[in-house]
């Protein structure tokens, strides 16, 4: 049975044989209009040609999945490091299908990756999970092509739809997140590409900025040229900054 990606956007022939699709990761805090970029890239990738497919993390659907979620939803307690370590479990749970896909010419735009992980764990202050540890249980998943981080500030995000619904949808702890998203998007080792933008903007301005972002690897994808190796995640750089 066709998956919701398929239905809404299904294979068809590439106008020239690709090396690899991308993978494309949308980053954010809470309400920062994360899954209505994700869905109007996906809409306008197609249309230019190329098969997409969407991801979301965490993938509540499987048996970890399931356990996150009912954490999220404030059913249970978990200790901050079990609870980080299924965050990480979800994503490795999906490695092989992101590789296997973007290898068979698929660009997956990816709702929350890895960086998610380390900055929400780093973000309860607890002594023994520090930014290094939390990324380890990351390393060797694969890197995206492009990270893209919806800047909003807590305070505008708090007004917006179902917000504080979840456990972590608290404005002070999101401002706290934010900060720390800032310092890990400085320090990522590999040659992602990088890119701020501001999620107070109006949605279809958001949306051009996003897609001026990517339009080069678009073109690269589209004509054949796109590098084929898909990159691991690797450990930080060093900063002489310290996220407090």
């Amino acid at each position: 049975m066709p998956s919701s990606t398929e239905e809404q956007w299904p294979w068809k022939q590439p106008v020239c044989p690709v090396t690899r699709g991308a993978f494309i990761v949308i980053e954010g805090l809470d309400r920062a209009g994360k899954t209505t970029q994700v869905k109007r890239l996906c809409d306008k990738l197609y249309l230019l040609g190329l098969n997409v497919k969407t991801l979301r993390f965490p993938d509540r659907a499987s048996p970890i999945g399931l356990m996150i979620n009912n954490y999220l939803q404030n059913l249970t307690h978990m200790d901050d490091h079990a609870i980080h370590l299924l965050f990480s479990a979800n994503r490795w749970e999906r490695a092989n299908w992101i590789k296997e896909n973007i290898n068979a010419g698929y660009t997956i735009v990816c709702d929350r990756y890895h960086l998610s992980g380390v900055a929400y764990s780093v973000g309860k202050n607890n002594p023994s999970l520090t930014k290094e540890w939390a990324l380890a249980s990351d390393i060797g998943l694969p890197c995206p092509d492009a990270i893209i981080f919806l800047d909003i500030s807590p305070e505008d995000a708090s007004v917006r739809a179902e917000f504080g619904t979840e456990k972590y949808e608290k404005k002070e702890f999101q401002q706290q997140i934010r900060k720390i998203f800032l310092h890990l998007l400085d320090s990522i080792s590999n040659d992602t590409l990088v890119r701020i933008i501001d999620a107070g903007q109006p949605v279809l301005t958001v949306e051009s900025q996003i897609f001026a972002t990517i339009s080069d690897t678009v073109d690269s994808i589209i004509s054949g040229l796109f590098k084929k190796q898909i990159k691991m995640v690797l450990p930080l750089r060093e900063k002489n900054d310290i996220i407090q």
